[in-house]
């Protein structure tokens, strides 16, 4: 998948916010999700695996203890931003690289999303259909809404959260795997194939 940018506003009016399936900033605070006890670790981790450019999504599964049991990165295709298609995009890749938990009463493992875009680390429309995205692919694949990061060239932000850092950034090298505590890149393939080889490298 390819996906442009929408232009960026710091405000949306209610209607408008509906109609394009946006959560604003106020409204993602307001929803309880879980803080990262190391997000800088999880950004770095992530950044080390997928390498990602502006227009990159990453879309991961932690566990409990915030190790990472899954991740599928994918290309923003040239659209308006909108919450449903990003949704969609979402719940695809969970369900091509991570089963669904829809058979627990509470959602054990969470998903949390890192978008590499333009622009400074400030909350944009654009962002707001990925958090709406999000929250709704966690509602339907059975897991808890994790947090939403950006990844610019000024560095990673938490949004929601006031928490970030210069590095990595959108323009900067992998950090050793040693600092970043993130395996070697696996191949991609989904189901069994990919489970065998992420337990075989975790030893």
């Amino acid at each position: 998948m390819t996906l442009g940018f929408a232009p960026s506003s710091a405000s949306l009016s209610t209607s408008a916010a509906s109609a394009n399936r946006l959560l604003e900033p106020a409204e993602w605070a307001s929803a309880g999700i879980p803080l990262l006890r190391s997000p800088r670790e999880v950004v770095s981790g992530l950044h080390a695996r997928h390498r990602p450019k502006p227009a990159t999504a990453i879309v991961a599964v932690l566990d409990p203890d915030e190790r990472l049991l899954a991740s599928a990165s994918f290309t923003r295709r040239q659209a308006q931003a909108d919450g449903w298609m990003f949704r969609n995009a979402l719940l695809a890749q969970l369900r091509r690289v991570i089963p669904h938990d829809l058979r627990r009463r509470t959602p054990v493992r969470t998903a949390v999303l890192l978008y590499c875009r333009e622009g400074d680390g400030g909350w944009t429309e654009e962002d707001g259909a990925w958090m709406w995205g999000l929250r709704d692919a966690c509602t339907l694949h059975g897991l808890r809404c994790g947090a939403y990061i950006t990844l610019t060239r000024d560095g990673w932000q938490v949004l929601g959260e006031g928490r970030g850092g210069r590095r990595p950034h959108a323009d900067s090298e992998p950090e050793p795997f040693a600092l970043s505590e993130a395996p070697p890149p696996l191949p991609r393939t989904g189901g069994a194939a990919s489970e065998v080889l992420r337990r075989a490298a975790a030893r």
